[in-house]
C-alpha cells in the first residue's frame, strides 16, 4: 500500500530547504578522526543534559555523572542557599577523584587521600598541615563547571567560558519546555544503556517514524489510526541548532487502567476526564542539539540524552518524568509497567542500529540517503558539520596568528 505523508504536515520556524536533498556522507558516523573533531567542536563547549532538579531536593544533595568523551565526573550539588553549583569532580591537591557515590547528601566533601575538605560551594575548607603548602585555601577550590536549569533540568558545559548562557542556547523553546510536566516532576523512572553504535545514529533512530511499521509493527501500530496509519508527524519545526516535531495520535486511543493511573489519575481514564483537548492528544517531541530530547504527551515526559564514547560506541540515558511521588503499591507498579513497555520498544530498535553502524564500519558506503520525513537527521547533520567547519578554521587561524 503506498501511504503518502498526511497532507497536514507544516513546517514551523526557519525554512529547511537550505539543508538540501543530496545525499549526505557516511564517514561521520564511523571515523575516528571526525569524532575528535566532534569531542571538541561540540561536546566540550556546548551544554549537555546531565540531571533533573528533582534530584537534589534539599541543601547538600548533591549528583555525580561521568562524561566518557572528556574523560571527566562532574559533582552537581544544592548549596545551603539552594543554589545548584557543578564542579570537576578533582581534588586540587594532586587530583584524586573526590567523590566516589553516585548521589547522596552531604554537608562537606573530603577527599579520602589526605582529607581535603570542600564544601557544597566548592571552597576548600580544611587541609591538614595547610601552613606548609605555597599557596592560600582560597585559591584552591574545586575547579568550576557552567551549570544551568530550564524546565527542571539541569544542564552542564565544559566550556570554561561559555559563549553563550543556556537561556540563550535553547531560546524560545525554553518557555514552552517550562509548560510542560517535566518541568514539575518529582520522580522518574531511568534506564542506562550502552549501544555498539554511533551517537548520532543511535539518535536519529529517534527523530523519524518512517521506520514504526517495520520495525514496531505492533507498538507503531498503536500510534496511528484511520487518517494516519502510521502516525507520522504533523509538523516540523527549525530552530537554530535545535528542531521539533508534533507527532500525530490517535484521537480515540485505547488507554489501559495501568497506564491511567501511572499519570496519576483514578481508573480508569478516558481523555476527557483528563480534561485533555483532542489536539492536546499530540506529542510534542523537543531535539536539544546536540544529543537530548524530550518526548511529551499529556500524562508523561519521556526523555533520552545519548552520549558518545568512542566514534562507534554511545551510552543513552531514558527517563520517564512523573508529577507526584508514588503514593501506593499500585502506583509504582503502574509506572514500572510503562518504563517496561518504553524498554520493549526500544529492544526492537537496538539490534537494527548496531547492525546499521556494522554496515557503515565497512565503508561500502560513501553516502547515505535521506528522504523528506528524515529531514531531522539531515538537519542534525548539518548542526554538527557546521560546528566542526567552525572549529576547524578557529584553528588555522590560530596557527596563523603564532
Amino acid at each position: 500500500m503506498n501511504v503518502q505523508a498526511p497532507q497536514f504536515l507544516t513546517i514551523k520556524g526557519e525554512d529547511p530547504a537550505g539543508l538540501g536533498t543530496a545525499p549526505v556522507p557516511a564517514g561521520p558516523y564511523y571515523r575516528d578522526d571526525w569524532f575528535e573533531l566532534e569531542r571538541e567542536a561540540i561536546f566540550k563547549r556546548t551544554w549537555l543534559h546531565i540531571g533533573h532538579v528533582c534530584e537534589l531536593p534539599e541543601p547538600g544533595s548533591f549528583i555525580v555523572r561521568s562524561l566518557d568523551f572528556a574523560k571527566a565526573s562532574i559533582l552537581i550539588t544544592r548549596g545551603k542557599d539552594g543554589v545548584i553549583r557543578a564542579f570537576h569532580n578533582v581534588c586540587t591537591h594532586r587530583g584524586t577523584q573526590l567523590v566516589a557515590e553516585t548521589d547522596g547528601r552531604k554537608a562537606s566533601f573530603t577527599c579520602r587521600y589526605h582529607a581535603w575538605t570542600f564544601g557544597n560551594d566548592g571552597a576548600l575548607r580544611a587541609a591538614p598541615d595547610m601552613e606548609r603548602f605555597y599557596v592560600e585555601a582560597k585559591d584552591c577550590g574545586l575547579p568550576k563547571v557552567a551549570v544551568d536549569v530550564c524546565a527542571g533540568l539541569i544542564f552542564v558545559n565544559l566550556d570554561p567560558e561559555p559563549k553563550q548562557g543556556l537561556a540563550d542556547f535553547i531560546g524560545p523553546l525554553a518557555e514552552e519546555m517550562a509548560t510542560r510536566p517535566v518541568a514539575k516532576a518529582t520522580t522518574f523512572s531511568e534506564y542506562v544503556y550502552e549501544i555498539e553504535a554511533n551517537w548520532k545514529l543511535t539518535y536519529d533512530n529517534f527523530q523519524e517514524n518512517y521506520h514504526l511499521r517495520f520495525i514496531h509493527p505492533r507498538s507503531g501500530a498503536a500510534a496511528g489510526g484511520p487518517d494516519n496509519p502510521f502516525g507520522y508527524p504533523v509538523e516540523y519545526g527549525f530552530h537554530g541548532q535545535h528542531r521539533t516535531q508534533l507527532i500525530w495520535s490517535n484521537p480515540a486511543p485505547q488507554v489501559t487502567p495501568i497506564q491511567a493511573y501511572a499519570m496519576g489519575k483514578a481508573m480508569p481514564l478516558a481523555y476527557a476526564e483528563a480534561d485533555v483537548a483532542p489536539s492536546r492528544l499530540d506529542k510534542q517531541y523537543f531535539a536539544l542539539f546536540p544529543n537530548f530530547f524530550l518526548f511529551g504527551s499529556p500524562g508523561t515526559h519521556f526523555s533520552h540524552t545519548v552520549f558518545p564514547i568512542s566514534a562507534t560506541r554511545s551510552r543513552g540515558v531514558i527517563r520517564l518524568y512523573w508529577v507526584g511521588d508514588d503514593d501506593s503499591a499500585s502506583r509504582r507498579f503502574s509506572r514500572e509497567y510503562q518504563m517496561a513497555t518504553a524498554l520493549d520498544i526500544h529492544a526492537e530498535d537496538r539490534a537494527v542500529i548496531e547492525a546499521g553502524q556494522r554496515g557503515l564500519n565497512s565503508g561500502a558506503l560513501r553516502h547515505i540517503h535521506l528522504q523528506s520525513q528524515e529531514v531531522l537527521l539531515r538537519h542534525l547533520l548539518h548542526e554538527v558539520t557546521k560546528a566542526v567547519d567552525a572549529y576547524r578554521a578557529e584553528l588555522v587561524g590560530e596557527g596563523e596568528a603564532k
